[in-house]
């Protein structure tokens, strides 16, 4: 995973609230309430984080969630038919998202929370498929995981030493 450090102040970014859960903690004078809020922020241009908000009030949880998510922003290298370059698994945890290249007009095939990150990323044509473990938090890691971790040709041919060329055969 590239760990460059992205300016937010340039992009103009969108948020998606993947869940809200009601956590509840019971103490000796009965229950407390609190919300946890997972957000996806993103560009739709190749740049997409996630972030989890916890607080008392639910805009409160989604406010945290939204900074959280632009601390850990991650670029998306796209092909020219805004799929990505090659085959690709992200895991996290027991979560792991397989992600299939796709051609212009399939649009985005994929279950809710892996659809999230990928329409905030601005990939248009993917095929995914959620296995292993379904939980949305670890689900919507896998996946920005898994977009972090792809490279375009030309660095791939770079870390071989080779060219374009030889490498795209």
């Amino acid at each position: 995973m590239n760990n460059t450090k992205i300016d937010t102040s340039t992009l103009d970014l969108k948020e998606k609230v993947v869940s809200i859960k009601r956590v509840t903690k019971v103490v000796k004078g009965g229950r407390n309430f609190r919300f946890a809020a997972l957000v996806v922020v993103g560009d739709e241009n190749g740049h997409v984080g996630y972030g989890l908000g916890k607080a008392i009030e639910i805009p409160e949880a989604i406010r945290k969630g939204i900074e959280d998510a632009k601390k850990n922003l991650v670029y998306v290298p796209r092909n020219e038919n805004g799929s990505i370059y090659y085959d690709h698994t992200g895991k996290f945890g027991s979560a792991e998202v397989l992600m299939k290249t796709a051609a212009e007009g399939t649009g985005v095939i994929a279950g809710g929370p892996a659809r999230a990150v990928l329409e905030l990323a601005g990939v248009k044509n993917i095929r995914t498929k959620s296995l292993g473990s379904n939980n949305k938090q670890n689900v919507v890691a896998a996946t920005v995981k898994g977009l972090g971790e792809l490279k375009t040709p030309e660095q791939v041919a770079k870390l071989r030493g080779i060219s374009v060329e030889q490498l795209l055969g």
